[in-house]
């Protein structure tokens, strides 16, 4: 079953008498129960579908639906949705179990109920005995567990978060894109999440939609979106990729443009290489090198060794032999969305 559905949405603002296209005709069905994530760079038009989803902005044309009802222009507190944002929006004033409460006092549900759901939210995002402490006292990874505990306790169908990890360290936020998932997954809800992090996208989601300059380039899970990206951009956008036209793409039925994924790149002998250059240079992550070399066609191909198996890493100027399997070369269309 469909939990959202947009239907060719558009949006455009008005800066300074000139129309921006902040979104173009954008058609997606995201499923019920599914974690979906709305991925792209600043100024993708990403955020701006949530918020037209949320109601918080209206579309210039097209439908929003969710469960099959249109609620193109009905406002925030009239959708069955509820957001999480990326500065927490607590009020700093309030307790913990009051801010957590604020929705069902809002629908006024007597305190008694008010008191009792806000302790199950609480334990439910792993912060039991906490509901008297200020949003002050806590962390800011605490925070965001009560900001979901917030906009879970209206049982909405639809959970929209606007880059809600975006404010913590890197520990913190690993940490809590677990916690995401797991409760998803215990709650069964729609989650619709914005991120321009490809690998906060990758390890949670199960689909992804990429979005660049206002268009959906590709929605796919995010195996498929990795391995068999559409076009360069998504290539490029989602992961490190060797992205060539030369030699290599014509090798592949005249192919415009293909994609190698670094890490299946593998440095050997002289016999049988695909392709050989000089190693230009050298930079080290921890569990691989990563080789850069120039091609003697011009282009460049990058290759990442593991640790493990190379200890040292041959030195910038190095003549290289690359190796890798057949099925590590895909083609991709060289456009927007193919």
């Amino acid at each position: 079953m469909t939990a959202v559905r947009l239907s060719g949405v558009s949006c455009v603002f008005d800066a300074g008498g000139k129309p921006v296209r902040a979104v173009d005709g954008v058609d997606l069905a995201i499923e019920a129960g599914e974690f979906f994530t709305l991925l792209g760079p600043s100024g993708s038009g990403k955020t701006t579908c949530l918020r037209m989803i949320g109601g918080f902005q209206m579309p210039s044309a097209g439908a929003i639906l969710i469960d099959g009802e249109d609620v193109s222009r009905r406002p925030p507190f009239q959708r069955p949705v509820n957001t999480v944002f990326q500065d927490y929006a607590l009020f700093p004033h309030m307790t913990i179990a009051e801010n957590v409460a604020y929705g069902l006092m809002v629908r006024g549900v007597d305190k008694a109920t008010r008191t009792k759901r806000a302790a199950e939210l609480l334990d439910l995002v792993r912060l039991p005995g906490i509901g008297e402490r200020r949003p002050m006292q806590l962390s800011g990874g605490q925070r965001q567990r009560v900001a979901l505990a917030r906009a879970l306790i209206n049982e909405p169908k639809v959970l929209l978060l606007d880059e809600p990890l975006g404010a913590l360290d890197l520990k913190l936020r690993e940490q809590m894109q677990g916690e995401l998932k797991r409760l998803q997954r215990q709650l069964g809800i729609t989650f619709v999440f914005v991120t321009h992090d490809q690998h906060e996208a990758l390890s949670m989601s199960d689909r992804i939609g990429v979005f660049n300059l206002g268009r959906l380039e590709q929605v796919a899970t995010p195996a498929e979106l990795y391995s068999r990206p559409r076009t360069r951009f998504v290539a490029e956008f989602v992961g490190s990729a060797n992205v060539l036209h030369g030699e290599i793409a014509r090798r592949h039925g005249g192919a415009a443009a293909v994609m190698i994924r670094p890490e299946l790149v593998r440095v050997g002998g002289a016999a049988d290489a695909r392709a050989s250059g000089t190693l230009a240079e050298v930079q080290y992550f921890g569990a691989y090198w990563r080789l850069c070399v120039d091609l003697a066609g011009g282009e460049r191909l990058i290759a990442d060794l593991p640790v493990a198996t190379h200890a040292e890493a041959p030195p910038p100027g190095t003549t290289l032999h690359l190796h890798w399997p057949d099925g590590a070369v895909h083609v991709i269309g060289d456009g927007g969305a193919a």
